[in-house]
């Protein structure tokens, strides 16, 4: 059954957790503790709206996963990237839609307004914006001629919002840099990667894997930089390595300044990062299992600054998602507490010990909470067993 915007009725019970005393951050590499579930809110897999109407149509007409294509309106899936606002909500952002350029030409690019309620466990869809390029500043052919952006043109995968409002969004296709008004209108023409191609990219000849472009884009404290995290390995690069690169939203050009990520093993990718402060960085890394296959869904604190001088990020483990305490059994779930989907790829810092969690349930095919039904999108908090003293400038 189609579910309207406004989910009032409650998925699952659920609390928030009212705090614990604090503690000082742990001596770097050492790892925080269990960390511990103290919110759980989840919004239906078959929640739509109208925006490509209908949509799936190249997913053919079998079922999965119980549910079959085409969709008479759009579903609210996906969710690749996170933003919070003041007052309770969040933007929140579909990814490129069905998995591929190929079969996403009818999901409209859209960041969405959640809000979640951990009393009720619902999540209700408040609002969001169509990404759309009126001002025809992409220099290739798009697949609609309203210039609305669909998942054929870009794999959106990641979002910060600048300080005047506007938005910063990160591909997979280019992988570009894209940026956008308030209202989902694209400001200038996408910024390419120097020197790294997609297979999508027309500009030069592949060095990385498809879909392995910007999973990861943070802003800092200060609101004048961008932090670019790639998904996947550069040719030529160590197996499992990832850049991170810099850019300057003054000039609106990279700085050249670059890092290295090396997940813990090659297989692995990430989901999301989101600065802690001007060194500090959370990134989400994960494994490709879910269900009883989801093995390594990991929350590491970052730091650029190199203490070892080996020339990576150092690592330090801030919370394990696949080992959460709940002794409350918030949301009817078990203790420990597992969040076990394919694909986990937004963290927010909502104070110094407590994080925001989601997961993207690429509907309809991720079936990570119970075999054979699409999954929810499930929104999470989490409490930290120690503080990550971060700028306070990431809390407001």
């Amino acid at each position: 059954m189609r579910r309207s915007l406004a989910i009032g009725a409650a998925v699952v019970a659920a609390g928030v957790f009212a705090g614990v005393p604090s503690a000082a951050t742990p001596d770097r590499g050492r790892g925080f503790g269990q960390a511990q579930l103290t919110g759980f809110s989840a919004l239906p897999a078959e929640t739509f709206v109208s925006a490509s109407d209908p949509s799936g149509a190249a997913l053919g007409t079998n079922p999965v996963n119980g549910v079959v294509p085409p969709f008479a309106d759009q579903p609210v899936q996906g969710f690749s990237g996170i933003v919070r606002n003041g007052d309770g909500t969040f933007e929140v952002l579909s990814d490129n839609g069905y998995g591929n350029k190929a079969n996403s030409g009818d999901f409209v690019l859209r960041i969405h307004r959640i809000a979640p309620d951990f009393r009720s466990g619902a999540v209700d869809v408040v609002g969001g914006v169509n990404l759309t390029d009126p001002n025809r500043k992409v220099p290739f052919a798009l697949t609609r001629a309203d210039r609305v952006l669909t998942g054929s043109d870009f794999d959106v995968e990641s979002i910060v919002r600048a300080a005047d409002g506007t938005y910063w969004i990160g591909d997979e296709f280019g992988p570009y840099l894209l940026h956008f008004d308030r209202a989902g209108r694209l400001l200038a023409p996408p910024v390419a990667l120097p020197g790294v191609f997609a297979p999508e990219n027309p500009a030069g000849t592949p060095n990385l894997n498809s879909s392995k472009g910007f999973e990861g884009l943070a802003i800092s404290p200060d609101k004048r930089t961008l932090y670019a995290l790639l998904e996947g390995t550069v040719a030529g690069d160590t197996p499992g390595s990832l850049r991170l690169n810099e850019f300057d939203l003054a000039s609106g050009s990279y700085t050249g300044k670059r890092w290295t990520y090396q997940l813990d093993q090659p297989a692995h990718a990430i989901g999301d990062l989101t600065a802690v402060d001007r060194d500090r960085f959370l990134v989400i890394e994960r494994d490709g299992g879910q269900g009883v296959d989801a093995k390594v869904k990991k929350v590491y604190l970052l730091d650029k600054r190199d203490r070892d001088h080996d020339g990576k990020l150092d690592k330090t483990l801030v919370a394990d998602l696949m080992n959460l305490a709940n002794p409350r059994h918030l949301g009817g779930f078990a203790d420990p507490f597992t969040f076990p989907f394919q694909t986990i790829e937004d963290v927010a810092i909502l104070d110094d010990r407590t994080l925001a969690v989601l997961n993207d349930n690429n509907f309809p095919f991720s079936s990570g909470r119970t075999p054979g039904k699409p999954d929810n999108n499930e929104f999470i908090t989490i409490r930290l067993t120690e503080r990550l003293n971060a700028d306070p400038r990431v809390l407001r």
